[in-house]
């Protein structure tokens, strides 16, 4: 690592090659504070995801589209906590160690975690927008199998389409890139693919979230008026209110979980595509990953099952017979 020396000498990446990058230059706490803060999230990240995995996928109550579609967020936030000391060290020491090749997988990883959690974030809009807008159409139209096979279909053609933003860029290569120093990761994508990025993962993902949701929220407040308005007649409404009022509560909380995404990752993507500081983007990929750790913290919140499932993962009761048959939305 660069500490910072009295002499400020300059530091290379490798410096015994020419074209070797130089190294960013710190004072040792600022290192210690960076790695330490990295290490912390990053297990905190991975933790709480893999109690999320490991919830959903066991216990069979809980195998419900709605579901899959947060186990699936789940798979990529824990995804993202895995990277983050890799691109840690990357922002931190301002160099690239793992050579060319893992740099390429490295960045196709990375497009397909942060796409994924977008696309997935999709699904959920779409499967709040069924529920709530049209409940009695939602047993037909959402089913287990389709939220399963859309879920693949999103890893697989995301998988595909960062391995082609990759294989199409300008890439680290002394023999073709004479602008980079070696020991930087970096992709370069043309004009054309830079283009198609930004609809497929940004502008389109992002405007159909925000229409479902938006669409979402007005259908829920007609039905509260309604509800409300039947009830001051006298009339019973108590068939079928009291699942509408669940199924806006989980649009609710998942519209939160949304939300602080869009937050998070709608500054990180305007950033990208425009002129900025390093160090701001820097910034920015950071609240980023700080987003992957956030996502379980929401589901505890709001979710009781979460909290039940927690604890029967932790007391090693999912170990029991039949442990996955238990009923973890009773009282007991």
């Amino acid at each position: 690592m660069a500490y910072e020396t009295e002499d400020h000498e300059t530091q290379y990446c490798f410096p015994a090659i020419n074209s070797s990058c130089i190294k960013g230059m710190r004072y040792r706490y600022e290192y210690n504070i960076m790695y330490v803060f990295v290490s912390l999230l990053s297990a905190w990240t991975v933790f709480l995801n893999l109690l999320v995995i490991i919830s959903i996928s066991h216990f069979k109550k809980l195998h419900t589209p709605t579901n899959l579609i947060i186990l699936s967020l789940a798979v990529a936030d824990l995804l993202m906590g895995l990277v983050m000391p890799i691109d840690a060290t990357r922002l931190i020491e301002t160099c690239w160690y793992f050579g060319d090749t893992f740099c390429k997988l490295f960045m196709i990883i990375l497009g397909l975690v942060f796409s994924a959690s977008l696309s997935n974030l999709v699904l959920i809009a779409v499967d709040r927008y069924v529920a709530v807008c049209h409940p009695l159409l939602y047993p037909q139209k959402i089913t287990t199998t389709k939220t399963l096979l859309s879920i693949c279909l999103i890893w697989v053609c995301f998988s595909t389409y960062n391995a082609t933003i990759v294989a199409n860029s300008g890439y680290l290569d002394t023999s073709l890139r004479t602008d980079m120093c070696y020991g930087e990761c970096s992709v370069m994508i043309g004009f054309a693919w830079g283009v198609t990025d930004l609809f497929m993962s940004f502008i389109f993902p992002c405007t159909l979230i925000i229409t479902l949701y938006l669409r979402i929220f007005y259908v829920a407040r007609q039905q509260v008026k309604v509800i409300n308005s039947l009830m001051k007649g006298g009339k019973c409404v108590m068939e079928g209110s009291v699942r509408r009022k669940s199924e806006r509560k989980a649009a609710l909380t998942l519209g939160i979980i949304v939300t602080v995404y869009l937050l998070c990752f709608i500054p990180y993507y305007i950033c990208s595509i425009s002129v900025i500081s390093s160090t701001t983007m820097n910034l920015l990929t950071w609240v980023l990953y700080t987003n992957s750790g956030l996502n379980p913290l929401v589901y505890a919140l709001f979710y009781p099952w979460f909290k039940k499932t927690v604890k029967h993962i932790l007391t090693l009761k999912i170990f029991q017979p039949a442990s996955s048959l238990i009923n973890i939305f009773t009282e007991h």
